[in-house]
């Protein structure tokens, strides 16, 4: 039951399993195009979700599978979703230097404009992997003709997070960022947004957050998950450590349901007409 008029942005990263960060060091890249890609059954599931549900959301898409499934970008964008940027190869924006950075945004967007013939408007970087060292990627993004960025999270994590950032949409330059959503409490920012924070905490947890998020701050919330994320049958890694099989494989199994939960107890729409006054 939807209890807020306000909608909330719903995102998906689009990338497969082997792609994942964590992975980077059991998965050389040179190995990508030999591993079974299930991205695309994962996604078609995903795309009868939001219409049961009559929900749009935005797709920050990776180029590299763009190349390799133009007919899943195209559907996407046919069911009325937006298609956005996640760079061309899911290297951290952190490992590049700027003009490779440049290159990859560029190559990625210039790819999802030809498919789709529509505009790509917001980039979200691998691993929210923009922040104080790297500030200088805005101004790529702005370059390259983007409008939009939701490359940061605002929080405290090992892998990246800039806690001191503000918590919700704001200019830097010329573009506008919109963070990934947290709770302030107790002089802290929480993840309220993304896949495996909401696959490890109580689904009434996480209701409870977006909740409070929407009534107490009175701004949307900006929710993420992956494709893989459903995919109770997608293979296991060997050699992973133990931190990293808890964090990708936690809860799989109760990802679908609780998706559909969510997409019952709130508003939920694309980041484009949430965000920017253009459109």
């Amino acid at each position: 039951m939807q209890e807020s008029k306000i909608s909330n942005a719903l995102t998906i990263d689009v990338e497969d399993y082997f792609q994942v960060s964590a992975f980077a060091p059991h998965i050389p890249r040179h190995e990508w195009p030999s591993r079974e890609c299930r991205v695309e059954r994962n996604v078609d599931r995903i795309l009868a979700m939001l219409d049961q549900h009559g929900t749009s959301a935005t797709f920050f898409t990776l180029g590299w599978i763009a190349e390799r499934y133009p007919a899943l970008v195209k559907r996407i964008a046919a069911a009325g979703h937006e298609i956005a940027s996640h760079g061309y190869g899911h290297e951290r924006a952190t490992d590049q230097s700027e003009t490779a950075f440049f290159a990859d945004i560029n190559l990625a967007k210039l790819i999802l404009e030809d498919l789709t013939s529509q505009k790509v408007k917001g980039y979200r970087a691998p691993s929210f992997s923009i922040g104080h060292t790297n500030m200088w990627a805005f101004e790529c993004l702005e370059r390259a003709g983007y409008l939009y960025s939701s490359s940061i999270y605002p929080i405290r994590h090992d892998h990246y997070g800039m806690p001191d950032a503000p918590r919700h949409a704001h200019a830097v330059g010329g573009l506008m960022e919109v963070p990934a959503t947290t709770l302030r409490f107790l002089n802290r920012n929480w993840p309220a947004s993304g896949g495996g924070y909401f696959r490890l905490m109580p689904y009434g947890l996480s209701r409870w957050m977006l909740r409070r998020i929407n009534h107490a701050d009175q701004f949307p919330a900006v929710f993420y998950f992956h494709p893989w994320e459903i995919d109770t049958e997608q293979p296991r890694i060997p050699g992973i450590s133990d931190k990293t099989r808890f964090r990708h494989y936690v809860n799989i199994h109760r990802m679908e349901a609780r998706l559909h939960r969510l997409l019952d107890d709130f508003r939920w729409g694309r980041m484009d007409h949430l965000f920017l006054t253009d459109v």
